[in-house]
């Protein structure tokens, strides 16, 4: 696995690459340099195609690209450095976090969803058992993620899960079924990218359903904020076997960046996180962490989820 002094080094030939401009390679480099922990290697060439003429949003495109960010986020990430450097008066390579850069709204919003706490130790759990077991275990919070077709199966788990959790004190969202959710009366419902687009925002809202919703970088992080949901997960933050993702492993770089510019929101850091890296994870700003196999393959779950409680409480 590269480390991010050598994935910098490459980034950093990836400029000379992106642009001939002297001006523009002194600048990209100046962005590569100082943040080589957000880089990722670039397989192939990516075709830079610029939008504006100033000169910072064209070299934080150029370094972006290198680093190895989607097309999609290296221009969210130069707009943000144009608008920066506007604010200051001059270029730095320092990474943009302020919310207005990057066109974030700001709070209070008309349409945002009803708030939650900060959701501490998150379990993403299979079946209403397990979401009871964790429930009594302490586990603030629980995520029902059943995998089913079948409409009458799906609502008779939800509403077992909302029982098992009844008087513990966990607070319980339910995966994507969100009809199910709003009939069982669930706390709340998380949705991923392409659920988000298909389901009745609106109406869960009007339901007074929290709202979770997941993201993989920063156009993702943008279109997900402007529903206003109650939490974001951000990931994945680790290579994970669970499910097959659309994007690279963020890292844990990249990942105090988007807590930076998304702290207006309780944030849930997930993806190929175990207890050997918790520590890292929690360093980055976030202040829940979502885990699956962690738990579910623990041969006591009660103790591993009471020492990672522990763990995150004393950081």
């Amino acid at each position: 696995m590269s480390t991010p002094e050598t994935v910098g080094t490459h980034a950093a030939r990836w400029v000379h690459a992106l642009t001939q401009a002297p001006e523009l390679q002194a600048m990209a480099l100046a962005i590569v340099g100082q943040h080589p922990d957000v880089a990722l290697p670039v397989a192939d060439t990516p075709a830079v195609v610029f939008t504006h003429d100033a000169p910072a949003y064209q070299a934080a495109k150029v370094a972006a690209l290198a680093l190895g960010f989607v097309e999609a986020d290296a221009e969210l990430l130069a707009l943000a450095w144009q608008a920066q450097t506007q604010d200051t008066g001059a270029f730095n390579s320092h990474w943009p976090t302020k919310p207005h850069h990057f066109g974030i709204r700001a709070q209070p919003r008309a349409n945002a969803f009803a708030p939650c706490p900060e959701l501490g130790l998150y379990a993403v759990l299979p079946d209403a058992a397990w979401c009871g077991r964790m429930a009594r275990a302490g586990v603030p919070t629980v995520q029902l993620r059943f995998k089913s077709e079948d409409a009458s199966a799906i609502a008779l788990e939800v509403q077992a899960a909302v029982e098992a959790v009844r008087g513990t004190g966990a607070l319980l969202f339910i995966n994507d079924h969100w009809e199910a959710a709003i009939a069982a009366g669930a706390y709340g419902v998380h949705l991923g990218q392409e659920d988000m687009a298909e389901a009745p925002i609106q109406t869960i809202r009007a339901a007074g359903l929290r709202l979770g919703l997941s993201t993989h970088g920063y156009a993702e992080m943008l279109k997900a904020d402007a529903h206003s949901p109650s939490y974001m997960a951000l990931g994945a933050v680790y290579p994970t076997t669970l499910k097959r993702m659309a994007t690279a492993p963020q890292g844990a770089g990249r990942l105090k960046r988007y807590a930076a510019l998304m702290g207006h929101l309780p944030l849930v850091a997930i993806g190929g996180i175990d207890e050997a890296k918790l520590s890292e994870v929690m360093a980055s700003g976030v202040g829940s962490v979502a885990m699956v196999r962690q738990l579910i393959a623990s041969p006591t779950p009660e103790t591993t989820a009471a020492a990672l409680m522990a763990r995150m409480l004393s950081r």
